[in-house]
């Protein structure tokens, strides 16, 4: 489970990420990003230096019971990974049909290469464009 800091619950906030932000697509899922300096991060100010995160998981993945599993694996994935994510930033990560039948490894993946296209690993502060 993420914690309560790292978790994106407002409507607005996951609107204002998708809307704004930059994404990156994979096979199985999508990351919309909104850096620090984005409205999102500053209406939060006491806690900009966690990453914070927003799952979206449409009936369009499968039924109930596959779009839990789907989220699950989703929040083990990203929580695994919270600390190597760029301080500030905000995320929604959006699952695709394909994500119903994904090992979490293979969602693990696609998080990551996500990541990296949108420039967002703690390791990509220093550099890049």
């Amino acid at each position: 489970m993420l914690p309560a800091a790292a978790r994106l619950t407002s409507s607005a906030d996951f609107q204002s990420v998708t809307r704004k932000g930059r994404r990156a697509g994979r096979p199985r899922l999508v990351v919309h990003a909104a850096q620090a300096r984005t409205e999102v991060a500053a209406v939060e100010a006491d806690s900009r230096a966690t990453p914070r995160v927003g799952f979206v998981v449409s009936k369009a993945v499968g039924n109930a019971v596959v779009r839990h599993r789907v989220v699950r694996r989703l929040r083990h994935v990203v929580g695994a990974r919270l600390g190597t994510l760029r301080p500030g930033s905000t995320l929604v990560v959006r699952a695709l049909p394909e994500a119903a039948g994904a090992t979490s490894a293979e969602l693990g993946q696609d998080f990551d290469a996500a990541i990296r296209r949108l420039h967002l690993a703690v390791d990509d502060i220093g550099g890049g464009a």
